[in-house]
């Protein structure tokens, strides 16, 4: 993350911008509004995760295309809010202290009421953005460094803990479509992934479900490294479809 200093602190391989996704300008209208929810964005899809420090001032600001007050105003809504919290001195900053909440009998119907119809559109919007970043990447030749960059990914889910697992299997996702070089599409991968977090996050973290993710994210990795848009896209299907599946049965 970056410090409150002109120093990056050294980030995952392949040079490229985990924030770009999300970190996208706000329409003047509604200012403050959308800058928190990029914020928020930024938080619950685990793009800064626990304990970490969002970008400075001087950098969030011209990136949202917010003044500063208005910038200072939504991170004080989410300080409130018990999102981040800000420190002060020479390491100080603006730190998150979100973590995804551990789901509970009933959270999961509270979190879903009256959005049986919004789940179905979402679950197929998220199945066209990512099976067309996971075909376009592997039509596209990765260099080392960004081949490097999705075994990286792949890695931290696949190790993952169940305190993390949401947040790094979000990552994954998300570095797929960043890999692509395309802001649109990750941009739309993003926001794909943001219209069922909350919904992902109500659901136990299951053992068996998580062998069976990480032999279904070696499967899309494999395929995007062996330049396979074919076999990229059907492992994503599968692993999406077993994603829905899971969402519906807990819904029932």
């Amino acid at each position: 993350m970056l410090s409150e200093t002109d120093d990056q602190v050294q980030g995952p391989p392949g040079g490229l911008d985990p924030l770009a996704a999300v970190l996208r300008p706000v329409r003047a209208g509604n200012a403050f509004e959308e800058t928190v929810e990029r914020l928020l964005q930024v938080i619950k899809l685990g793009v800064v995760a626990h304990g970490d420090r969002l970008p400075p001032e001087r950098e969030l600001a011209p990136r949202l295309g917010v003044s500063r007050v208005t910038l200072r105003e939504a991170i004080r809504a989410l300080q409130e809010e018990g999102y981040v919290e800000s420190r002060r001195g020479r390491s100080g900053g603006t730190f998150v202290i979100y973590r995804t909440p551990r789901p509970r009998r009933g959270d999961l119907a509270r979190v879903a009421e009256g959005q049986v119809e919004q789940l179905t559109d979402a679950l197929t919007y998220r199945m066209a953005v990512e099976t067309g970043a996971a075909q376009l990447l592997a039509s596209s030749g990765l260099t080392d460094q960004r081949a490097a960059r999705l075994r990286w990914a792949l890695d931290g889910v696949n190790t993952a803990d169940a305190a993390e697992y949401r947040r790094l299997d979000a990552r994954f996702h998300l570095t797929i479509a960043e890999l692509t070089g395309s802001t649109l599409l990750s941009t739309a991968c993003a926001d794909a992934r943001m219209r069922v977090t909350d919904l992902l996050n109500a659901i136990p973290v299951l053992r068996r479900n998580i062998e069976h993710s990480a032999a279904q994210h070696v499967a899309i990795v494999d395929a995007i490294l062996a330049g396979d848009p074919e076999a990229a896209r059907r492992a994503v299907v599968e692993h999406l479809e077993g994603t829905a599946a899971l969402l519906r049965g807990f819904l029932a």
